[in-house]
């Protein structure tokens, strides 16, 4: 084989390679597309102009009018709406029985890469407990919880330092305190989700902050924490932690 005939074999192999990965960047971005413009038929579906109550009006949560019998027949487990406004999160929020099964579905189950935000099973769905923590995942593109490590600026927590919890039985503001990056490893092995470990937690949060806020804890005041992936290392995870005025 001489030496032309072997550079117009690479030469073709190459292209076949640059095809294929073009038509697999293509079907990757067709699947987050069509779960992007799913959560667009939701909001459609069950979102509406709505009047804030006086309460509502005192906290400064934004009026935003919720068909709850509309959501609950995509799914009965959708429990909540998180808004931070300015940003792409806006979305319903599910009750989940594990820490894997929203990760690729849709809230009405359907497979799709951009998954759910979802409600870790160790809290209870009306947001009660002294801590919940709901995941999601950090889509390059900003959707779902993309943009939640902006918070590793200090100018964009000043911009955006709360976001709102809508659920069936009342709103919250939720005042954020603290982000920080911790890996998956130690975030379990510290138990950080269980309420009897919410001191440590808060230790940690405080040393670790990407953001200053003069939010503090105090006793009685229940957290929500929001975690997703984060690039740092293999393992490592971005929080935000708030807390529900209602």
């Amino acid at each position: 084989m001489n030496k032309r005939i072997f550079l117009w074999i690479l030469f073709f192999a190459a292209l076949a390679a640059l095809g294929f990965s073009g038509f697999r960047y293509y079907e990757i971005q067709q699947v987050y597309n069509s779960g992007s413009e799913a959560y667009n038929v939701v909001r459609d579906r069950a979102i509406y102009d709505g009047d804030a109550s006086d309460r509502d009006e005192e906290l400064g949560i934004p009026a935003k009018g919720i068909d709850w019998d509309e959501l609950h027949a995509i799914n009965e487990n959708i429990i909540g709406w998180i808004y931070s406004p300015g940003t792409p999160i806006d979305y319903p929020i599910v009750a989940a029985d594990d820490y894997s099964f929203y990760l690729s579905r849709l809230p009405d189950g359907t497979f799709n890469a951009n998954g759910s935000i979802f409600l870790d099973f160790n809290h209870s769905p009306d947001f009660s407990d002294p801590i919940s923590v709901i995941y999601g995942h950090h889509m390059r593109s900003g959707k779902m919880f993309g943009t939640l490590n902006a918070y590793r600026r200090q100018s964009f927590f000043e911009n955006h330092s709360v976001m709102f919890l809508y659920t069936p039985e009342r709103n919250y503001r939720v005042d954020l305190m603290y982000g920080f990056v911790v890996a998956e490893g130690q975030w379990r092995a510290r138990a950080f989700v269980f309420p009897e470990n919410i001191s440590s937690l808060l230790t940690f949060a405080e040393s670790n902050t990407t953001f200053e806020s003069d939010v503090r804890w105090q006793e009685g005041d229940r957290i929500l924490a929001m975690s997703t992936c984060e690039y740092d290392f293999d393992d490592a995870r971005y929080v935000v932690l708030g807390i529900l005025r209602y």
